[in-house]
This record gives C-alpha cells, sequence and structure tokens, in this order.
C-alpha cells in the first residue's frame, strides 16, 4: 500500500465547519424571508416545501426542500430565521484549506458552474455531482490527500433519478439561461437520437456539461434521452450501473469561492463504481485512457479507506455491486486484476476483513484462495 497523506486534525475540524456553514448559507440564500417551510405528505412519506406569496393574482409558490426524516434539512428548516450568511468567514476557510492544506480546488469555469447549478437548486431538487469534479472533493472528506494525478478534468456530470425528477413537482430555472451565468459562451448540443433535446451543453472553451440518469430498463432504452421535468428543459442519458453509484449520496462542499454546498456519491460507492465502469470503456475514442483513470481514482479511495479502517463501509457496498449478478462480478474482477500482485492481494484481504466483519464468508465474494480442486478456479 502507498503511504497516505493524511491532513492534519486543524484542517479536517475547518472542513467540517465550512461543510455547516454552507448548508447554512444555502439556506439563507434561497429561501425568502416572507415565506414559510410546510410539511406535506407524500405516499406516507413527508417532505418539507416551501411557500412563498405570489407576486400577481394571490396564491402561493411552492418549492421543494427535502424530506423531514433527514436530521439536517430539518434542523435548518426549524432555525430558519436564526441562520446568517458569513461569506466572507468561509472563503477565508476555502483559501486556508486550499492554500495551507494543499485540497484541490476545481478549474475557476468548474467551480462556476456548479456554483451556478447549487444556487439554482439541483442539488436541492436531489441532482448528484459524479465523476472527476467529484473525486476532486474526496480529498476533503476523506481527511486525505488524494492521487493529483486523477483529477484532471474538462467537464462536469450530474445525474439525478428520472422518479426523483418527476416526485418532486419542482425544477431548476430555464437550463441554459443558469449555464450562461457561469460562461455566456455556452449552447446546446442536440441529442444524436433525439435532435429535440439535449442532455450536453458546451462552451466556447471545450468545457462540457452533461446531465445523466440511471438506465434500469431494457437495452431498447439505451442511449434514449430521457425527459427530466426537474432539470430546467434538460434531458439526462441513462447509463447503467448509475443508480447504485448515487444512491443515498453524501453532503460535501466544492472548494471554490466561498464553498459550495453539494451533493456527490459516498467515496465507497464511488470507489467500486470506478472498478466497474473502468472495465466497460470500449466505444468512447479514448477509452483505455478513461479506464487507467477510473482504476487510479479507485486505488486511490480504496487505499484511503482502508487506511482509515473503513473496511465495513468498502466491504458492505463491494458485496451490494457482486450480488447484482454476473455482469457486475466480470467487471471488477477484471478490473482488480490489472492492479499489480501487491495492490490485488492487499485489496482482497482487506475486503475480506470488512466483509466477515459484516458477518458474511469472504470466499463467497472471491476474496480467499480457492482450493487447487475447486469447482470455481480463482479468477486472476
Amino acid at each position: 500500500m502507498a503511504p497516505t497523506r493524511r491532513l492534519d486534525m486543524v484542517y479536517q475540524t475547518l472542513y467540517s465547519e465550512l461543510v455547516q456553514r454552507s448548508l447554512d448559507e444555502s439556506f439563507t440564500s434561497e429561501f425568502r424571508a416572507d415565506g414559510r417551510f410546510v410539511a406535506v405528505e407524500v405516499k406516507n412519506k413527508k417532505y418539507w416545501y416551501f411557500d412563498t406569496p405570489k407576486s400577481e393574482g394571490g396564491g402561493q409558490d411552492r418549492r421543494y426542500v427535502g424530506p423531514v426524516d433527514d436530521p439536517e434539512i430539518t434542523e435548518r428548516v426549524e432555525a430558519f430565521k436564526d441562520l446568517k450568511a458569513d461569506l466572507k468567514g468561509r472563503r477565508r476557510l476555502v483559501s486556508t484549506l486550499t492554500r495551507e492544506a494543499y485540497l484541490p480546488r476545481p478549474l475557476p469555469i468548474a467551480g462556476q458552474v456548479v456554483e451556478a447549478l447549487a444556487k439554482a437548486g439541483l442539488f436541492r431538487l436531489r441532482g448528484v455531482l459524479v465523476g472527476t469534479a467529484a473525486y476532486q472533493c474526496y480529498s476533503a472528506v476523506l481527511g486525505t490527500r488524494l492521487d493529483a494525478v486523477a483529477m484532471q478534468t474538462g467537464d462536469a456530470d450530474f445525474a439525478q433519478f428520472h422518479e426523483t425528477s418527476v416526485a418532486i413537482k419542482d425544477s431548476i430555472p430555464p437550463i441554459l439561461g443558469v449555464l450562461r451565468e457561469a460562461d455566456p459562451t455556452f449552447r446546446e448540443v442536440p441529442s444524436q437520437t433525439d435532435g429535440r433535446v439535449s442532455t450536453q451543453f458546451v462552451a466556447r472553451s471545450k468545457f462540457k456539461v452533461e446531465f445523466l440518469t440511471p438506465n434500469r430498463g431494457t437495452d431498447d432504452q439505451e442511449g434514449k434521452p430521457v425527459p427530466m421535468p426537474a432539470l430546467g428543459g434538460a434531458a439526462a442519458f441513462p447509463l447503467r450501473f448509475l443508480d447504485y453509484l448515487i444512491y443515498q449520496p453524501i453532503r460535501a462542499v466544492l472548494l471554490y469561492g466561498a464553498g459550495v454546498p453539494l451533493l456527490i456519491p459516498s467515496p465507497e460507492r464511488y470507489a467500486i463504481h470506478k472498478l466497474i465502469v473502468g472495465s466497460r470503456r470500449k466505444e468512447e475514442r479514448d477509452a483505455t485512457a478513461k479506464s487507467s483513470k477510473d482504476r487510479l481514482q479507485a486505488k486511490s479511495i480504496i487505499e484511503v479507506m482502508i487506511a482509515n479502517r473503513q473496511h465495513a463501509d468498502l466491504a458492505s457496498v463491494f458485496m451490494e455491486a457482486w450480488d447484482r449478478g454476473d455482469h457486475w462480478k466480470a467487471a471488477i474482477r477484471t478490473s482488480l486484476a490489472t492492479y499489480d500482485n501487491d495492490v490485488h492481494n492487499s485489496f482482497r484481504t482487506e475486503l475480506a476483513k470488512g466483509v466477515t466483519e459484516l458477518g458474511s464468508d469472504p470466499a463467497k465474494y472471491d476474496l480467499v484462495d480457492q482450493p487447487a480442486d475447486a469447482s470455481t478456479p480463482r479468477t486472476k
């Protein structure tokens, strides 16, 4: 295992404070003082909405906030009147974390795009930042500097469950207008299968924004853009395995400006997902380079989580992926086999510890060497 570059506890504490204060500020900036929060029951589950008086004709405008059973959301709803923005203080925290702790900050255009979408309400509506832009956040989340080589990116990808986009009955403003707040040269890229809609948007600098959604349907849905009512007119490109990645995302802060509060996949899901997709990139022009980057990101996160003694967290999502079927198993095996023997064997050993902690048999998950006459040979 490579030595980790652990952050001093002072910087870990500063980051935790930044997360707290950024979420607080997102409430003060998104919700008007003349409005009120209301709890609404939908299909036997309660959700917070925010009502504000309409400027004309009476009545209320209603915006989705989040589930009542999310304690962090509910705490801020209850303390709404007491929350105060502290932009200068948060900017100092971001500066300290990037300049003194050497945590990664995004390219300016990436930061501007994520910030514009955050202010428009994308993450409030359960959108999730995925891809390398999300990977940049994990050094702070895990308290250890990750491999910087795998952090270069010229795009930003965002994902949302289709059923969520439909159910929340709310939307960000028109997407092109939101993106042009970050860069006025953004334009739509019409879908190749349906030129009436777009899942991608690109700026003159070639920076690309793409919206994604899980594909849990039949193969004939592959590549067909999916209408997303909450995305301001954008559609989303359907992808296999994405439902696994964005299930139960975590809160984090992108270290740009005064800090941008957002949702990203949990690091353990991100790592195992990268093992899966890293072996399945075949038709893309730069598939080899992307596969290498996927596996480097997975390796970096797994090593850190093992060093952090988060074996059980890793093992839990590993087992979930493994149990989904032969395609998932084959993809994981293929990626693990690309690492050198020391890394490969170490991963298997440490994952086996986590599986054991969770009360399961590591042999079921190909994490122990099989006898020479075993009916299922070990995959190298």
